[in-house]
């Protein structure tokens, strides 16, 4: 086991940040979830779930902004259902992986990728793990969008997962 200089242990877990996932409920991002629950559970590190809400269109006028706040608020409600229903399928699905058990959950509004990247850093991550592509039904070569944006500009290793069932 090594030891830094204050003689403190650095065993898997010690000084590390938490392993933080991005999922959209695709099936990528359930890839990804697995993907990171493990790698928390050998890691010994805490496992955080993020899903970021799009914000509506931007729609002008006085009028626009209220439908908006009140759009938005459903979105989200609605986000957080879908988020819990995912979790739980999860845990349904997998009940050996322990950190699917309690992880921290977080569900914010903006723009994924800008989201993303700010939710890692104030988390302090020490890894970042999302689905090679979303449920936008975009077709890139390789990634999907958002995870071609948050690899080119993240400041912190990146883990894309696959799910090898839907290719």
């Amino acid at each position: 086991m090594a030891e830094n200089r204050q003689g403190e242990s650095r065993a898997a877990g010690h000084g590390r940040g938490p392993i933080l996932v991005a999922v959209d409920f695709s099936a990528h991002s359930e890839a990804a979830l697995l993907l990171a629950s493990d790698l928390a559970d050998g890691l010994g590190v805490r496992l955080v779930v993020l899903h970021v809400v799009h914000d509506p269109l931007n729609m002008p006028g006085y009028y626009a902004r209220m439908a908006r706040k009140k759009t938005l608020t459903r979105m989200e409600d609605i986000a957080g259902e879908m988020l819990d229903a995912f979790l739980a399928e999860a845990r349904k699905k997998h009940p050996q992986r322990q950190a699917l058990q309690k992880p921290e959950v977080l569900l914010v509004k903006g723009i994924p990728v800008t989201r993303i990247l700010q939710v890692a850093q104030k988390q302090k991550a020490g890894l970042l793990v999302l689905g090679s592509k979303g449920m936008t039904g975009l077709r890139h070569l390789l990634l999907g969008s958002v995870a071609e944006q948050v690899v080119s500009l993240a400041r912190l290793p990146v883990t894309i997962v696959k799910d090898l069932a839907k290719d």
